[in-house]
């Protein structure tokens, strides 16, 4: 799983005109995914099931 930093430099994730993540296969937002317990966020894409990890 890549982080969603990479990803927005290798052009998988793109940010639209309210700074929102999307998928650049698909172009939908990404939902999230929060464990009060872990230190990280998954970000899902909601078509293609592509998960990224996003550091709190």
């Amino acid at each position: 799983m890549k982080s969603v930093r990479k990803a927005l430099r290798d052009g998988e994730l793109e940010k639209d005109t309210y700074d929102r993540l999307v998928c650049g296969d698909c172009e939908k937002a990404l939902k999230t995914e929060n464990d009060p317990d872990q230190i990280k966020t998954i970000r899902i894409c909601p078509e293609c099931d592509a998960e990224w990890k996003e550091i709190r």
